[in-house]
């Protein structure tokens, strides 16, 4: 593990903490573009630089009180959130992220000392992830394939269609994502919403695609009422892990320098992007990091004695791990940035454009 966070302030190792600076922007970059909160990226960033999971768990949701904050404000002025919506998926969420922390404090105790220390955590966190995040990856590149060749493309409505034909009451009605939702759907994708974040720290991609799916939310106002959801979870997250003793405050403001600047870039982005661009950018960012924490799988097991092979093997999957997510994330944030810069240049022409159109002709 890092010096930076065991050690006292006057031993951190900068490389590390750079690092994780990155991590936040990357993760800030992506939270506010597709209001996923960043996590995917982030969890699994700190594991490869050797925090333990349940620790960089903690430490995230923590960070991501502060960030949300942040990302749903700008969402908010936008007219992208629905707090009516987040407030009804509250309910259950809170008790979501209470069987997670209790969960993930049980998970944490399995492995020994030394390498072992904390590998039935990363097991368990790894697992989740690549099961959980396979299946929302996949499912939304076939939908933006079977839609390929259409004008416009939109999200499926099967699901939100099928739902509303089994008139499950009572139904509410949320006049800004403009659909009627069983309350008992909502409970449940809140439930499941909390649980995630709360095991690793991804409940906006649970919370998000539910959203879009289940609902028949746009994927604008889904990421701006996720991210306003998110603040709530975040507090009772951070209040719930660090009873616990999780939470290392070192790591959590690292990850905040970086993502207070990216958090503004994405949300900007979700103006000047299409819909679709969103939801591949999205998918195929998360397909990666998937794959990155599965390569980790095997080293996991062996901690554990699940498995046999030279240990020292065990650092080149996390290296490989370490560079597929890097290098997703960071395509990922320069796709979102190429178009947020481009967005920005384009409307700057128009100004100048339209200031020399009103300048007085020169007399002859």
């Amino acid at each position: 593990m890092p010096d930076f966070i065991l050690g006292s302030f006057v031993e951190i190792d900068w490389a590390a903490a750079a690092q994780v600076i990155l991590l936040g922007f990357i993760g800030g970059t992506l939270s506010g573009f597709i209001g996923s909160g960043g996590a995917f990226f982030m969890t699994p960033g700190m594991m490869n630089l050797g925090v333990p999971g349940n620790i960089a768990v903690a430490s995230n949701i923590t960070h991501k009180f502060g960030k949300a904050m942040i990302g749903a404000k700008r969402h908010g002025e936008m007219g992208h959130v629905d707090k009516k919506l987040a407030i009804f998926m509250l309910i259950t969420a809170a008790a979501g992220i209470s069987l997670a922390a209790w969960l993930m404090k049980l998970a944490g105790v399995a492995g020994g000392k030394g390498e072992e220390k904390g590998a039935g955590a990363n097991l368990y966190i790894s697992l989740i992830f690549v099961f959980v995040l396979s299946f929302v990856s996949i499912s939304m590149l076939r939908d933006i394939i079977r839609s390929r060749g259409a004008e416009e493309v939109k999200p499926s409505r099967r699901i939100v269609d099928f739902l509303s034909r089994l008139h499950l009451y009572p139904l509410i009605n949320f006049s800004v994502a403009d659909v009627k939702v069983s309350l008992w759907i909502v409970l449940i994708c809140g439930l499941a919403t909390g649980y995630l974040a709360g095991t690793i720290g991804v409940g906006g991609f649970i919370g998000v695609p539910a959203m879009i799916y289940l609902f028949g939310v746009s994927s604008q106002v889904a990421a701006g009422t996720e991210l306003f959801l998110a603040q709530f979870m975040g507090a009772w997250g951070a209040l719930n892990y660090g009873l616990r003793g999780m939470v290392d405050i070192r790591l959590t403001l690292l990850l905040f320098i970086g993502s207070l600047i990216g958090i503004h870039m994405g949300a900007y982005g979700t103006k000047v992007v299409r819909e679709v661009v969103i939801r591949l950018a999205t998918s195929c960012i998360i397909l990666l990091c998937v794959i990155s924490r599965a390569v980790n799988i095997p080293a996991y097991l062996r901690q554990l004695g699940y498995i046999e092979f030279d240990p020292s093997k065990d650092a080149i999957f996390n290296s490989l791990s370490k560079g597929l997510l890097f290098a997703s994330g960071i395509t990922g944030a320069l796709i979102i940035l190429f178009f947020v810069f481009k967005a920005y240049i384009q409307r700057r022409k128009v100004h100048a454009s339209l200031i020399a159109s009103k300048e007085p002709a020169a007399p002859l």
